[in-house]
């Protein structure tokens, strides 16, 4: 387990941090941890929608970026926020029971100055429920 302050990388605070952990981060890459809670957005009868996988890919990423900014306090982009929308995304399953816990992965490329392109994904145990593409424009 890696010791790090996740609100120190990422901007979104609980509840909308849906992030518990992270377990694996590089300069391009991050894996996380999160279980599925009642205060989760989307959850409506025991369980979140599954588009609420969108958002976590998004905070796996966001760790990334606050990665860099540690690691490179003089890099400006890496504080930024970003914009974000779907170029692809697929889901195996609609909706996530409560309590279960879901494994994210995320790669960031910049593709321009401003602009990344995120790849994104999400699992319960081994089993791959959604795979996406982000784009995103940092703000200057």
């Amino acid at each position: 387990m890696l010791n790090l302050d996740i609100d120190t990388l990422v901007p979104q605070r609980r509840p909308m941090r849906l992030i518990d952990e992270i377990i694996a981060i590089t300069g391009q890459t991050a894996t996380t941890v999160a279980t599925v809670a009642p205060s989760w957005p989307t959850v409506a009868n025991g369980a979140a929608q599954v588009v609420v996988l969108i958002e976590l890919v998004a905070q796996t990423a966001a760790a990334i970026g606050g990665y860099n900014a540690m690691m490179d306090p003089t890099d400006g982009h890496a504080k930024k926020g970003m914009l974000v929308g779907i170029k692809q995304a697929t889901f195996a399953i609609d909706t996530i029971p409560l309590d279960t816990q879901i494994t994210t992965w995320a790669e960031t490329r910049v593709l321009l100055e401003n602009f990344k392109e995120i790849t994104g994904v999400v699992k319960i145990g081994d089993r791959i429920i959604g795979e996406m593409t982000l784009q995103g424009v940092q703000s200057e």
